[in-house]
């Protein structure tokens, strides 16, 4: 039964890949703003449903606003969560491009790559970042520079922080936290035993992982908050220390018991 729900999923997310790719590989290509930006939105809704995901959103997006969505980072499905809410990109380590259907994904998305092994690189990518900024787009970034298993926050790196800000130069870039965070699974609380089911960290191989979410059946709740954005000009320590802090606090108060 279980390889039987994992095929069926990975035929329908197969139509939608093949349905939607071109779509947005073309709007790319002709410069479709509209289309470019939404049809991702859309694309992941489904996939969420898919693999089944419900996605509960607290407090407000950034809608047509430069912002830096400064945030945790869980698993490979917070991806497909965060994307399924607002228009946005990734800023996403180098790795992730050469990565099977992810980096294509990734790709579509129009996420920025960082090889933070090369420094010569640095001038190219904060570009491509503010071309982006300028477009007044959100950006997500991942401050703790790696996934965690979900019951804590790992410590705010304010190097990437003050990369980006770099990178926005005079622009308005607001600066706004974001917290992703698994409460559930089949509608019970979801605690430390049961998270590796969802979260992806350490040395846990992608493709199993990815296949064993695909058999199980189960269904996960997700609750991905947004905190009050500040101005870009704020001390990129103060504003990764406040992103921190408010991720914390989230999953402090999403994980106390009822």
């Amino acid at each position: 039964m279980g390889n039987l729900r994992a095929w069926s999923r990975i035929g329908a997310l197969t139509a939608i890949t093949l349905l939607g790719a071109p779509v947005q590989w073309a709007a790319l290509r002709v410069g479709a703003r509209p289309v470019y930006q939404r049809l991702p939105v859309l694309f992941h809704r489904l996939v969420c449903r898919i693999i089944g995901v419900r996605v509960r959103v607290e407090g407000e997006p950034p809608r047509g606003r430069p912002t830096l969505l400064v945030s945790n980072h869980v698993s490979w499905a917070d991806i497909t969560a965060i994307a399924s809410v607002t228009p946005l990109s990734f800023i996403a380590k180098s790795e992730v491009a050469g990565w099977p259907v992810f980096g294509t994904f990734a790709r579509l998305q129009r996420s920025v790559f960082v090889d933070r092994a090369r420094r010569s690189a640095t001038a190219e990518v904060n570009g491509a970042i503010a071309r982006r900024l300028a477009g007044n787009e959100a950006m997500v970034l991942f401050a703790e520079g790696t996934t965690g298993e979900g019951m804590r926050v790992l410590p705010f790196r304010s190097a990437l922080v003050g990369a980006v800000k770099d990178a926005a130069g005079e622009q308005a870039v607001r600066l706004q936290p974001m917290c992703i965070c698994y409460v559930a699974r089949n509608g019970l609380p979801l605690g430390r035993e049961g998270l590796p089911r969802i979260a992806w960290y350490g040395d846990m191989d992608l493709t199993p992982h990815l296949m064993d979410l695909l058999r199980s059946g189960d269904r996960y709740e997700a609750v991905i908050s947004f905190g009050e954005p500040v101005a870009g000009d704020v001390n990129r320590k103060v504003a990764t220390r406040m992103a921190e802090d408010f991720a914390r606090a989230r999953i402090r108060r999403l994980r106390r018991p009822p």
